[in-house]
C-alpha cells in the first residue's frame, strides 16, 4: 500500500529535480560548466538527503537477550540532524555564488542561471518542514544577500526571491497551525479519557448503590414491614431483631469485603450476647483474590467465636503485613467508658505475608 508520506517524498524529489534540470537548459555557452555541474550536484545531493533522511531505529534488548529494533521517539522522526542542517545552510551559501560565477556576468539573469532562487527556496522549505526554522530563515537570508549582490535587488525580487520567502513563511505558519491542532487534539483526547473514567466511576457507584439498596431491603425489609404494620409497637424479640438488622446493614455498608456466612453468623451471635460491634473497611484489601479473602474471613470468624468482650472493633489495615485488626474492650466498672480494659488484640496477617 502506497503511503501519503511516500507520495509527498516522490513529489518533493521530482520538483527539486525539475528545478535543478532548468540549470542544464543552457541558451548560451557558460564559461565554467564544471563549476555549474558541481553546484547542481551539491544541490541535488543535499536536497534529497534532507528529504529521504530517516532517524536510525532504536535497538532494544528484549527477553532472552534478543535485540529488537523499535521506531524512534515521536519528536525525532521529522527533525533534521545538525549535520544535515549545516550542509543545507552551506548549500544555500555556496550554490548562488557558484552559479553566478559559472555562467558569467552576461547570463546571470537568464532562466538557466536563476533556477537557484526557487531551488534554494524549495530546500529551505524542506528544512523548515524538518523542524529547523532558524536554519531555514538563515538560508533564505543568505540566498537573498547573494542573489542581490550578483543580479541586483530588483532582478532578484522579480525573478523568484519573493516566492521563496513566501514558501518558507507559509510553511512555518502551516507547521504552527498543525502543532496547535495536535496539542488541541491531545487535550481533547485527555479530556475525553477523563470524562470516560468519570462516567465509568459514576456507573460503578450507581451499581454499588443499587446493590446496597437491595441488601438493605433484604436485611431490613421484613422488620420494617413489621414495624409499619404494627404502628411502631414491637415486642422485645422484634426489637432485638431490628437491632440485629441494623447491625447487619451497617456491616454490609462499612465492610462488605470482610463478610461471609461464617462471619455473619459470629457477628450475630456477638450482638445477641449484647456485644457492641463495629466493622470498618479502611482499605488494605484491594486487589486480594477470593482465596486470600476467604482465609482472612475464616480467621476473623474464629477470632469472633472466642471473643467475650463488651465492645468489638474490627478494622481493615493498610499495613503491608496486617490485613485486619480486632480489638476487644470490656467495662472496667459499671457501664462503659474510655477507661475500659483491652482484653482482646488480634492482628490477622495477609496470607501471602504470613
Amino acid at each position: 500500500m502506497i503511503s501519503v508520506r511516500r507520495i509527498i517524498v516522490v513529489i518533493g524529489m521530482a520538483f527539486t529535480a525539475y528545478l535543478a534540470a532548468r540549470g542544464l537548459w543552457w541558451t548560451e555557452p557558460v564559461p565554467q560548466p564544471l563549476l555549474l555541474f558541481a553546484a547542481l550536484s551539491l544541490y541535488l545531493v543535499t536536497t534529497w538527503l534532507c528529504i529521504l533522511w530517516e532517524p536510525r531505529r532504536v535497538s532494544e534488548v528484549g527477553l532472552g537477550g534478543v535485540v529488537t529494533e523499535g521506531p524512534p521517539a515521536p519528536g525525532a522522526r521529522t527533525r533534521l540532524p545538525t549535520w544535515s542542517a549545516a550542509l543545507a545552510l552551506a548549500c544555500a551559501v555556496l550554490v548562488p555564488t557558484a552559479i553566478a560565477v559559472a555562467v558569467g556576468p552576461e547570463s546571470r539573469t537568464e532562466p538557466f542561471a536563476t533556477w537557484y532562487l526557487g531551488g534554494i527556496g524549495a530546500l529551505m522549505t524542506i528544512v523548515m518542514v524538518r523542524r529547523r526554522a532558524w536554519v531555514a530563515w538563515t538560508g533564505i537570508a543568505a540566498l537573498a544577500l547573494a542573489s542581490m549582490i550578483w543580479m541586483g535587488p530588483l532582478n532578484a525580487l522579480a525573478l523568484g526571491l519573493v516566492g521563496s520567502i513566501v514558501w518558507v513563511a507559509a510553511t512555518q505558519l502551516m507547521l504552527r497551525s498543525m502543532d496547535r491542532a495536535a496539542r488541541d487534539t491531545a487535550q481533547l483526547a485527555q479530556l475525553q479519557r477523563a470524562a470516560s473514567a468519570w462516567q465509568a466511576s459514576q456507573t460503578g457507584r450507581q451499581r454499588e448503590r443499587r446493590l446496597q439498596v437491595q441488601r438493605a431491603l433484604t436485611v431490613a425489609g421484613p422488620i420494617l414491614t413489621r414495624t409499619v404494620a404494627s404502628g411502631g409497637v414491637l415486642t422485645e424479640t422484634e426489637r432485638t431483631e431490628a437491632r440485629l438488622a441494623e447491625g447487619r446493614l451497617r456491616d454490609e455498608i462499612r465492610g462488605p469485603r470482610l463478610l461471609d456466612d461464617a462471619v455473619h453468623a459470629e457477628l450475630e451471635r456477638a450482638r445477641r450476647r449484647g456485644t457492641n460491634v463495629t466493622v470498618l473497611d479502611e482499605g488494605g484489601l484491594e486487589g486480594l483474590d477470593e482465596a486470600s479473602l476467604a482465609i482472612i474471613r475464616a480467621q476473623l470468624a474464629e477470632t469472633l467465636r472466642t471473643a467475650r468482650s463488651d465492645r468489638l472493633y474490627i478494622r481493615t489495615s493498610p499495613h503491608e503485613r496486617v490485613a485486619v485488626t480486632v480489638v476487644g474492650r470490656s467495662a472496667a466498672g459499671e457501664g462503659m467508658s474510655d477507661e475500659d480494659a483491652v482484653d482482646l488484640w488480634r492482628e490477622i496477617d495477609h496470607p501471602t505475608v504470613a
